[in-house]
């Protein structure tokens, strides 16, 4: 069974002011006015959310409805974009396993991988037991989830009063927050030289290929930012 004052914890741990429940509300307060709009329903929009999740995946998901894509072509896409959690759940999940912990809890836990999530609870993990950090974990993703499903639901209702504009500024605040927060852990050579090449390199390649400037940017400022550290290391 979940403890259930690690369970809850966790949940309130959203409530931190640091914490980015907020920007991650108001990005779904977004998704749900842009799905009301692609003619969803309310009940086809709220199981979207809980069955996608992740920001990114859910505009992916919304975007090749936009432009008539088939099923087949919408899950490819949306397996995709949600592959760059996979990095998050590597470097998570060896601090939350423990062997009193029953294996279903981490199976079941893994739908609430996401940044926001994965941002509080490497904020939190060192302050918890490890053998209560799975606990811990599912009271945060139980929390991050619920909140966009509320931010979904506001949305949707909320959409006769938001114009693009107003839309674009709601779903663009969860990843100034992501970048500000990685700004604001710029303590090792590694994690400074990722975001500075990060940001020089995605305009750059922005112009040689717009559609993989992000992937591109990413991925090779990545790899420098790697070199870089591990040759001051050594």
């Amino acid at each position: 069974m979940i403890n259930k004052e690690f369970f809850f914890k966790g949940f309130k741990s959203i409530l931190a002011p640091d914490s980015p429940a907020l920007a991650l509300g108001c990005c779904f307060i977004a998704i749900g006015a842009l799905l009301k709009n692609l003619g969803f329903n309310i009940q086809e929009s709220i199981f979207s959310t809980m069955l996608t999740y992740a920001l990114p995946g859910s505009l992916v998901m919304a975007e090749s409805l936009l432009v008539g894509a088939s099923l087949l072509n919408i899950f490819l896409a949306v397996w995709f974009v949600n592959a760059r959690l996979y990095p998050m759940a590597v470097s998570l999940f060896p601090l939350m396993m423990h062997k009193s912990q029953p294996k279903w809890k981490y199976y079941f836990s893994c739908h609430f991988i996401a940044v926001s999530a994965w941002l509080i609870m490497k904020s939190n993990y060192k302050s918890i037991e490890k053998k209560h950090r799975i606990d811990f974990w599912i009271g945060i993703g139980c929390a991050t989830w619920t909140t966009a499903v509320i931010g979904t639901f506001i949305g949707f209702y909320a959409s006769d009063y938001l114009d693009k504009n107003m839309m674009m500024g709601l779903a663009i605040l969860n990843p100034i927050y992501f970048l500000c927060m990685m700004v604001g852990a710029m303590k090792t050579i590694q994690i400074t030289a990722a975001v500075i090449l990060g940001l020089v390199l995605g305009p750059i390649f922005y112009f040689l290929s717009p559609e993989w400037s992000i992937l591109l940017g990413g991925l090779v400022g990545g790899t420098i930012a790697y070199f870089i550290g591990e040759l001051n290391v050594n």
